[in-house]
């Protein structure tokens, strides 16, 4: 997610994206790395319960409601044990590591390097026959045709976070996270693609962009920025107690971040950036040495439940793939800005896309050069 998450909530879109947004905007801008919006429609052909005691989800903190876990445990008499990573790399080095752990919450732009070194295991979807209820505009993307090895789960964009009361003027910009008048007042959580992606635009380059000399011009404009930033906890749930204290300013973060804010205060802003916000989706994966493989198929097909996928959004405030949970979300949140924005916020907003062998090279230096820096 959201930490990435984004990628962005998924976007209800087709029928559940609403009057707000239109499938075939939403395809270019969110999807804009599919081929195809595919006919794949799985068989729906359940199997019986595995015989297994537990279940390992890794996943981001916080991006699971507690009480999805406990009804999934409640019906299977599965236990789901949480475990939790800073950082989407992180989890990739340590599945490569031959840790185990059964369902993952990866973003789409790590996807296809994960296929190519055999992590993924291939999904059955005779497991899974709920996929039927992901809108057709995230099936068959072109880093994993057919969905062989990802189901899509939440999508949203990536924005700024204000104490309004605190600002020296309104956001309009992700260049406002370096005025010097918010010194040491700047929260940003330690996601590179995110942290790089944001000074690229601030610069007015592509988030994806891998180009040398625009990638050291973001170096630079990142070492600028060390004086007024501080790191979030990565294992943090989210900014919004920082920035109620007011020891955050301002932050660059998630709809969820904004609404957890918001609940405690009315003087919270979410800004999409002029220069355009960061998008991003999310999947469930199974790691190819994953023992209970069965046992995390059903668990992806509880997920995709329609009330399960709507409690998931009524609870995280971020959108789903889940075109028929649509119905079933508050409708304060169906018709909320933040989570599914206008078509002029989403005017320049970019999605973070899989990097080349080299780009990846190139982005890991600059990241460790700004971490070496930082520290």
């Amino acid at each position: 997610m959201p930490r990435c998450t984004n990628i962005a909530p998924n976007r209800s879109r087709a029928t559940t994206w609403r009057a707000t947004l239109p499938p075939q905007l939403l395809m270019c801008l969110l999807l804009s790395m599919l081929a195809a919006c595919g006919a794949f429609s799985p068989a729906p052909a359940p199997t019986a319960t595995p015989q297994v005691k537990e279940l390992v989800l890794y996943n981001w903190s916080g991006y699971m409601p507690q009480s999805v876990l406990d009804a999934f445990t409640a019906e299977y008499g599965i236990k789901v044990t949480y475990l939790v990573y800073g950082s989407q790399e992180e989890a990739i080095s340590s599945i490569k590591a031959g840790k185990e752990y059964d369902v993952v919450i990866m973003g789409h732009e790590f996807i296809p390097a994960m296929i190519a070194d055999s992590l993924l295991a291939p999904i059955d979807f005779q497991n899974v026959a709920n996929f039927k209820n992901i809108s057709a505009n995230f099936r068959d993307p072109i880093f994993d045709r057919n969905n062989r090895h990802t189901v899509p789960f939440l999508w949203g964009t990536t924005g700024l976070i204000a104490r309004t009361d605190l600002l020296k003027q309104p956001l309009t910009s992700w260049s406002d996270l370096w005025d010097t008048r918010y010194a040491g007042k700047v929260g940003m959580w330690p996601i590179p693609r995110d942290v790089i992606g944001i000074a690229l635009k601030s610069l007015g380059y592509s988030a994806n962009s891998e180009n040398p000399r625009e990638l050291e011009a973001a170096l630079k404009q990142l070492l600028k920025l060390k004086s007024n930033m501080f790191f979030f906890d990565p294992d943090a749930e989210s900014s919004a107690p920082l920035l109620i204290k007011g020891k955050a300013t301002l932050a660059y973060g998630w709809s969820y971040d904004a609404f957890a804010a918001m609940k405690e205060s009315d003087k919270i802003a979410y800004v999409l950036p002029k220069e355009g916000a960061l998008l991003w989706g999310d999947n469930l994966v199974i790691p190819a040495n994953s023992p209970r493989k069965q046992a995390a198929e059903l668990f992806i097909n509880f997920i995709l439940r329609p009330e399960i996928s709507a409690k998931i959004v009524n609870e995280l405030y971020y959108a789903s793939a889940n075109e028929m949970s649509t119905p079933l979300i508050d409708p304060a949140l169906r018709n909320n800005p933040v989570i599914f924005p206008s078509n002029d916020a989403l005017k320049n907003a970019e999605m973070a896309l899989p990097l080349s062998p080299e780009g990846k090279k190139l982005y890991d230096d600059i990241w460790q050069r700004f971490m070496a820096a930082h520290s």
